[in-house]
C-alpha cells in the first residue's frame, strides 16, 4: 500500500479549501499527501432543486465511488452534504473543529424585510424558516457552489437576497459586509463542519486521519445527525438541528421539523450531559414524531413526490 495519502476533493473553491486545510494538517503531522479533485453529480445539474433530484449524496456519491475503487484513500467533505448513513466500506474518521454554524442573509438593502421580497435559496429547510417569519415573501431556487451563487444574486436585480452558511464564506474570504446574521435560523445537521472519510481496510490513513479528530464537534454533530437520521430528513425535508458545549459537561440542543411552507413549526429542545451523547438524537426526534412529526413528515413527502 502506498504511504502517500490521496485526498479526494470536490473541485470548488471552498471544497479545495477544505481539502488543503487537511492535506496541510497532516503534512505537519509528517505525511505525505496528494490532491485528487473530482466534479461530482451535484455540481453538474445546477437548474434543478436538490430534492427534486431524488439522489441521496448528490455531492459524495462520486467520491465514494472513487474510495470504493481504489482511486483515493481519503475524502474531505462538508459534513452537512454527507448522508446519515455511509456506503459499506466507508468510515467517517475524523470531524474537525467546527466553524461558523450560522446562516447569514445576504442583501441589497434591508428595506424588503418591511413588506414584499424575494430570497433566493435551494435549502427547504432555510425555505421553510424563512417563511416562518415573513410568510409574504418568496422564495427563488438557487443552486451552485458558492462562487455561483453568488454571482446569480448578484445577476438577478429582482432578488432581494440570498442565503448562505456563514463558514464556507468566511473559509474563502468571500463574506460581504452587506450580510444579516439569521441567528434565529436553525442550522443545517452538522453545518459548519468538515468530515473526513477513509475506506475502513485502509489502516494506515485511518490512523493517520483519526489524529485530526475534535471530540466536542464529533459528539455534537453525532447528536444533530442521528436527530436527522431518526426523522428520515437528508435532503427531502425542512429539520434543522444545532447540538454546543455549555460547558465541560453538558450539551444544549435545539432541533426542529417545518412544513414546507414554513406555516407548521416542531420543536424540541433539551440540555443534557455531554456522556449521553450517542443516545439523545435519536430520543428528540421520536418526540418530534409523536408531537405531529410522522403526519408532517408523511405530508412532506407526498409533497414532494
Amino acid at each position: 500500500m502506498s504511504t502517500t495519502i490521496r485526498i479526494g476533493t470536490r473541485d470548488s473553491e471552498l471544497a479545495l479549501w477544505q481539502a488543503n486545510n487537511v492535506k496541510n494538517k497532516l503534512e505537519a503531522l509528517g505525511y505525505k499527501t496528494q490532491l485528487l479533485p473530482v466534479k461530482s453529480t451535484g455540481d453538474l445539474n445546477l437548474d434543478q432543486p436538490l430534492y427534486e433530484m431524488g439522489i441521496t449524496g448528490i455531492f459524495t456519491k462520486t467520491l465514494d465511488i472513487a474510495m470504493i475503487k481504489g482511486d483515493i484513500d481519503i475524502a474531505v467533505h462538508s459534513m452537512k452534504d454527507v448522508p446519515t448513513a455511509l456506503p459499506k466500506g466507508i468510515v467517517q474518521a475524523a470531524v474537525l473543529p467546527r466553524a461558523n454554524v450560522h446562516d447569514i442573509l445576504l442583501h441589497k438593502g434591508l428595506d424588503f424585510l418591511k413588506s414584499s421580497g424575494t430570497i433566493a435559496t435551494g435549502s427547504l429547510r432555510r425555505k421553510a424558516q424563512w417563511l416562518h417569519h415573513h410568510p409574504s415573501h418568496k422564495i427563488v431556487n438557487l443552486r451552485g457552489n458558492v462562487n455561483t451563487r453568488l454571482r446569480k444574486l448578484e445577476d438577478n436585480e429582482d432578488w432581494n437576497g440570498a442565503i448562505f452558511a456563514a463558514a464556507g464564506l468566511e473559509r474563502i474570504n468571500l463574506k460581504p459586509e452587506t450580510h444579516q446574521v439569521l441567528d434565529w435560523m436553525t442550522p443545517a445537521p452538522a453545518q459548519g463542519a468538515m468530515l473526513i472519510v477513509v475506506n475502513e481496510s485502509n489502516a494506515f490513513a485511518k490512523e493517520a486521519v483519526e489524529q485530526l479528530n475534535d471530540e466536542k464537534t464529533a459528539r455534537c454533530v453525532h447528536v444533530e445527525r442521528d436527530f436527522l437520521r431518526k426523522l428520515e430528513g437528508g435532503c427531502t425535508a425542512p429539520i434543522g438541528a444545532l447540538a454546543e458545549f455549555k460547558n465541560e459537561k453538558d450539551i444544549s440542543f435545539t432541533g426542529n421539523l417545518y412544513s414546507l411552507d414554513g406555516t407548521q413549526k416542531i420543536e424540541e429542545k433539551a440540555i443534557f450531559q455531554a456522556d449521553d451523547y450517542q443516545r439523545i438524537g435519536a430520543i428528540l426526534a421520536q418526540k418530534v414524531l409523536d408531537n405531529g412529526g410522522r403526519e408532517l413528515m408523511r405530508s412532506i413527502k407526498a409533497e414532494l413526490e
